[in-house]
């Protein structure tokens, strides 16, 4: 028999639910992915600093950013 979830494993459960169903609906677009990986970068940079690292996350991000932009802008 089935254990109902409590509320922790079922709104884990709905975020991989989600997750999957982002990732097949961004597998059909161009930049789909990027899109994918730049909301994966915004949740662990505000988990991050959430947690106490002082921006480190945030600050990083905001270099690779700027490191990709400098290499494709003309």
């Amino acid at each position: 028999m089935n254990q109902p979830m409590n509320s922790a494993q079922k709104r884990a459960y709905n975020q991989q639910l989600h997750a999957a169903r982002r990732q097949q609906e961004a597998a059909g677009r161009p930049g789909g992915l990027a899109e994918l990986w730049w909301d994966q970068a915004r949740r662990i940079a505000r988990e991050q600093a959430e947690h106490g690292d002082g921006g480190a996350a945030w600050n990083d991000l905001a270099l690779t950013l700027s490191n990709f932009c400098s290499r494709y802008s003309k």
